[in-house]
């Protein structure tokens, strides 16, 4: 599995699996206009999507890091970003696909400057809240938040420890 930067011309592809995995775990229903974010998500702007290349070159999974800007989710200044867009395909779940790329999106932040990252899921997101949590992040209820009516989020954030 390589992790690298999502290269351009891949957008349709990364657009396409997040909105297939979010689909195969239940949490985004035909017709909601969700999946259309979803598929057009930090492709532009100050966001770096990340890639998880198979052996094949086929991309298996995939997460944005967002700067702080005015229409930051959680993140409160300069020194915070947002994880968004995180998505593993179906027939990748299970191995170890959406924690590389949860170290290297770290890794990534580190190295530009971020202190802290801040991140929701949905509460039916089992297996991605279990991976937050073995890596470090805690749940941050004060943040928690509702986008529309009837759609909670949780919150969770992680604390980048400068190197000295």
């Amino acid at each position: 599995m390589t992790i690298r930067e999502m290269q351009p011309g891949e957008e349709a592809l990364v657009g396409d699996l997040r909105v297939a995995a979010y689909r195969a775990l239940g949490v985004l229903s035909e017709g909601t206009g969700y999946a259309e974010t979803l598929r057009g998500f930090g492709f532009g702007g100050d966001c770096v999507v990340l890639v998880a290349a198979d052996e094949t070159g086929a991309i298996a999974g995939t997460v944005t890091l967002e700067t702080y800007g005015p229409d930051s989710e959680l993140a409160r200044d300069e020194t915070e970003a947002d994880v968004r867009a995180f998505a593993v395909s179906a027939a990748a779940q299970g191995r170890g696909v959406g924690r590389e790329l949860l170290r290297a999106l770290i890794e990534l932040a580190d190295k530009n400057g971020v202190r802290r990252l801040r991140l929701c899921t949905l509460p039916p997101m089992k297996a991605a809240q279990h991976l937050y949590e073995t890596a470090g992040f805690t749940r941050t209820p004060d943040l928690d938040w509702e986008p529309a009516p009837g759609v909670a989020l949780r919150a969770y954030e992680f604390a980048i420890a400068p190197v000295s």
